[in-house]
């Protein structure tokens, strides 16, 4: 009986190699037709920051749509970043080149900002993830993230590269309207010798 579940254990574990295998020279093929395909930011230089009735996230149709300025004319004026659609958001914030509204429904309102960082340690020899407050509270209340996509309590969540690409946790905001995941060091930005007694 034992050599029976082995030969089948064995059996089972030959086919899901060859799935991953297979699945991994399918992704290599798309990746070699076009490399960014698997983020969602990454576009061609032609194509990033379209206007908006040809970006793919506009209604071409709608009304207000024509009433909205073209990326590439509004970020003419911003700090460059060398990623996402080139604009240093944290940069432009700070040099009070935009002051976004805090509350839409009162352009008053200051926002709450916490200033506090959150350290994640990483397996391996990538750095740990630092994760700021202080530039998500500059223009993001705590309940966009709080209790929905973060629960706000140490060891709570439970998060990977596989769900953030996926477009959870992190992944939520960073590869659709924040820098993509492609900027490791954004995120994972303290050395592992930094810490070491």
């Amino acid at each position: 009986m034992a050599m029976h579940k082995s030969k089948f254990f064995q059996a089972a574990v030959m086919v899901a190699c060859s799935v991953f295998l297979a699945i991994t020279i399918m992704q290599r093929a798309a990746a070699d037709k076009d490399p960014n395909a698997f983020n969602r930011l990454l576009r061609p230089v032609a194509e990033r920051n379209a206007p908006p009735d040809s970006d793919g996230i506009h209604d071409p149709a709608g009304y207000g749509t024509a009433l909205l300025q073209a990326p590439r004319d509004a970020f003419g004026v911003m700090p460059k970043s060398v990623s996402g659609n080139y604009v240093n958001w944290s940069r432009a914030i700070s040099e009070e080149i935009i002051n976004p509204r805090y509350v839409i429904s009162n352009p008053d309102a200051n926002a709450i900002v916490l200033d506090l960082n959150i350290v994640r340690e990483v397996k391996g020899s990538m750095p740990d993830v630092v994760y700021p407050h202080k530039q998500h509270t500059e223009w993001l209340d705590c309940a966009n993230c709080h209790p929905a996509i973060f629960i706000p309590q140490k060891g709570a969540n439970q998060i990977s590269m596989a769900a953030i690409i996926m477009g959870e946790k992190c992944g939520v905001c960073h590869g659709s309207v924040a820098f993509p995941i492609t900027e490791c060091r954004r995120c994972h930005s303290r050395s592992k010798e930094a810490v070491q007694p």
